[in-house]
């Protein structure tokens, strides 16, 4: 009997393999994107040292948004956590999709973070 997984079931088991082949260090950490229905959510991750290095989301304070959940949103969150990343000193990352398709919120995030200084 075949069973149906559940869409986000599906997603964390492609995220499970896309990080059994990446890791973040201190040289380049992972930018790892979670995605929800209302929010985005973006972190700068170090592996090696178990370290979050920065993070952005819809939910600062510092970003205005009429709508949480838009590409302009995903947007504003991809050049804030560029510009906590390059005032860390961080310019070339590791980009983890989180097991969602590279499309929409994701891609609108990627672009803006690329735009904004961060190389990957």
């Amino acid at each position: 009997m075949i069973t149906k997984l559940d869409k986000n079931a599906t997603r964390k088991k492609r995220h499970a393999r896309v990080r059994a082949k990446l890791s973040g260090t201190s040289a380049r950490p992972r930018l790892n994107v979670f995605r929800s229905n209302q929010h985005i959510y973006a972190q700068l991750i170090d592996d090696m040292n178990g370290v979050t290095l920065a993070s952005a989301s819809t939910q600062d304070k510092e970003l205005t948004l009429e709508s949480s959940k838009n590409l302009e949103a995903a947007q504003k969150v991809g050049e804030l956590i560029a510009k906590r990343a390059v005032e860390k000193g961080v310019s070339s990352i590791v980009f983890d999709r989180g097991g969602y398709l590279y499309h929409g919120r994701i891609k609108a995030l990627a672009d803006a973070a690329r735009a904004n200084g961060l190389q990957f």
